[in-house]
């Protein structure tokens, strides 16, 4: 018996596979997806502009990656000790001006290259909400915690952002022919907006990205992270101390919902096989000189070996590598 309400998912055809080639833009959600990809080895590139919420914001970087013109001394400011870019999260940004651009400059030029040759992007929107700077009328991706008199907040419409993203995307397919997009919004609750405010931003993004997929449906797809958390998740038990992020076990249950819908069969064994070598790499040995622990690590090698013989396109010679070291 399950004791749930299941969002209902078909076989979708915007599937994925360790062939794939995946860059993931958007809100923090993104980077629990990005990660439980980048564990399960996948070839990945999560937010080159760091943790994006609003889709002008993330529009505005997949442009840059596009076009990749290099950011200059004018694009920074010092604010409180740091050098910061209104295109860029606060993980970028540092005491040292020249250190701030080469850390940007050097993402945006690995990130627009891997662009070129993506075959999957997963965008996540965060909030239908803005800011934009005063001085100049710019959508900033972040404020930096300036003062709230700097800026204008707005609640983008649907009409808003379908404009953008329509131009956006046949750049994009120009650009990089294989890509194809898989859209989420995130179950992160934005509370300082209100409940009500919260629901009218998710509903605003929602109806953007449907008519997304109504006008590109070979091209882009949805899964519903945000409709699992709400309907699937409905229970303060997955729910973090704050009361509004999802817990490690329901960021777990929707990582689970990702892999039944949007892996191929072939690549869930892959990663059910690649499991249970990870979990004999992380074993930590109470006796690393031992017989039994130099037989351990052959074996282990004897299976590292198969799985990649059967998984030709799943990377794992890193840690072949490794082992190997280990073994001499």
């Amino acid at each position: 018996m399950i004791y749930y309400t299941p969002v209902a998912m078909g076989k979708d055809s915007l599937m994925f596979s360790h062939a794939d080639r995946i860059i993931l833009l958007g809100s923090c959600f993104t980077e629990n997806i990005g990660k439980r990809l980048e564990e399960n080895k996948f070839r990945t590139d999560i937010n080159p502009f760091g943790i994006l919420y609003n889709p002008a914001s993330v529009a505005q970087a997949i442009r840059r990656l596009i076009r990749p013109e290099r950011f200059r001394e004018e694009d920074l400011f010092l604010y409180e000790g740091a050098y910061h870019s209104y295109a860029h999260h606060s993980r970028f940004s540092m005491p040292s001006q020249t250190e701030t651009l080469e850390a940007i400059n050097r993402r945006l030029e690995e990130s627009a290259e891997k662009l070129r040759h993506t075959t999957r992007l997963i965008v996540t929107f965060g909030t239908a909400y803005a800011y934009r700077l005063k001085s100049n009328g710019a959508i900033v991706a972040n404020c930096h915690k300036q003062p709230a008199t700097l800026f204008s907040r707005e609640q983008l419409t649907v009409d808003e952002i379908l404009s953008d993203w329509h131009d956006l995307l046949l750049s994009l397919w120009e650009h990089s022919p294989k890509a194809k997009v898989l859209f989420t919004v995130s179950p992160i609750r934005h509370w300082k907006d209100g409940a009500h405010g919260n629901q009218l931003s998710k509903a605003t993004l929602l109806l953007a990205i449907d008519r997304l997929q109504q006008a590109y449906p070979e091209q882009t797809d949805y899964f519903p992270a945000y409709e699992i958390m709400m309907d699937e998740l409905r229970d303060y038990r997955y729910y973090a101390d704050d009361m509004l992020h999802p817990s490690s076990l329901a960021i777990e249950h929707i990582g689970q919902r990702f892999e039944e819908n949007r892996f191929t069969d072939e690549t869930k064994q892959a990663v059910s096989e690649w499991r249970k070598i990870r979990k004999a790499i992380e074993h930590r040995p109470f006796q690393q000189d031992s017989d039994a622990h130099r037989q351990f690590i052959h074996q282990t090698l004897l299976k590292m070996d198969a799985f990649q013989k059967k998984f030709p396109s799943f990377d794992i010679s890193k840690e072949q590598l490794e082992w190997m070291n280990k073994e001499k």
